[in-house]
């Protein structure tokens, strides 16, 4: 007997990607189960090549029009993994049984607010899964996912030749600034590294990479930020030696290829559970600690709210070159 699912999450990057584990084992577990998956049009390409989705429903403009399509798979559960307004009116708009994840919220708030950690010590990936208990899903402990099409496969062989004997690649952008090493203590990270970078993001960041380049008078660094797509991006990371990134989508997609991961963390805590989620936990966290003002939010803000940016200005740059350039070897 055939059971259709309905996993919804929009956005963004990293969290689409920390769902995966969840996809495959449905449908891998569950007999006869039929894994649908909802999100924005934006994020398709995150998806597009899973082969453990059956089909795609993307949220663009007209939610409306969303539901309308939804209701005519007719599905038997809903996995909720979003749990906002707009995933809240699809669900009372369907007739199945459906299931939330939990956001911890309050926890959230305390630990912004107060400093009080009242946190799980749980990978939210973990706590994704605990969200299908009812179909007793196990862990196979084979981490994220992501698949690349073939067409979106980058040739390094098209590279200088230094970059194709190893290289770093260094994931300068995120979602917000607050989580971003300031241009300046990048191009001070990127002098320190005695190895060949690309430097990835969107396109909003060719520019900034353009300076970063500029200030470390380095020769060995390629400015690949909004040049390729998402999935070319994850092809550059899929290939680097080792990838040295923010609390950012691409962080996770790193994980997805068991990358050795160097991540540098701002205003945001690793105790949110979204650290790189690798089988064999090849990651380090560089992190400014005993600050009293961190977290100062479960996101990220435009600038820093004491103006003084502590949690990435006191960084220790010596320490993560020195990773990178030992690191690179193992």
């Amino acid at each position: 007997m055939k059971i259709k699912f309905l996993i919804i999450r929009f956005s963004s990057i990293g969290d689409i990607v920390l769902t995966t584990p969840v996809v495959r084992c449905l449908k891998k577990q569950v007999e006869g189960s039929e894994v649908h998956y909802v999100t924005k049009l934006q994020f398709a390409s995150l998806l597009s090549s899973n082969p453990y989705i059956d089909k795609f429903h993307y949220l663009d403009k007209s939610l409306n029009t969303l539901i309308k399509e939804l209701k005519e798979a007719e599905f038997d559960y809903i996995i909720d993994l979003h749990h906002n307004i707009r995933s809240s009116i699809i669900k009372s708009n369907l007739k199945a049984i459906s299931f939330s994840f939990n956001k911890i919220n309050i926890q959230k708030w305390l630990i912004t607010r107060f400093k009080i950690n009242k946190l799980p010590h749980k990978h939210i990936v973990d706590r994704y899964l605990e969200t299908c208990s009812l179909f007793e899903l196990v862990n196979d402990n084979k981490g994220l996912d992501f698949f690349i099409d073939q067409n979106n496969e980058v040739d390094i062989n098209v590279f200088p030749e230094i970059y194709r004997q190893g290289y770093i690649a260094f994931v300068i952008g995120a979602k917000h600034a607050t989580k971003q090493l300031p241009n300046d203590k990048i191009a001070q990270l990127c002098k320190s590294v005695k190895l060949p970078i690309v430097l990835l993001g969107g396109k909003e960041d060719f520019e900034k990479a353009e300076l970063i380049i500029d200030h470390s008078k380095k020769n060995d660094i390629l400015n690949a930020c909004g040049i390729y797509n998402l999935q070319q991006s994850a092809s550059l990371i899929k290939q680097a030696n080792i990838v040295l990134t923010h609390d950012t989508g691409l962080m996770h997609i790193a994980a997805a290829f068991n990358k050795k991961i160097l991540s540098i963390w701002g205003n945001t805590i690793p105790e949110f559970g979204m650290y790189p989620y690798l089988p064999k936990e090849d990651y380090q966290i560089f992190e400014v600690k005993n600050l009293k003002c961190r977290p100062c939010s479960k996101l990220g803000y435009s600038k820093c709210p004491k103006g003084h940016f502590k949690c990435m200005n006191e960084q220790d740059l010596k320490s993560i070159a020195q990773s990178c350039n030992e690191y690179f070897y193992l």
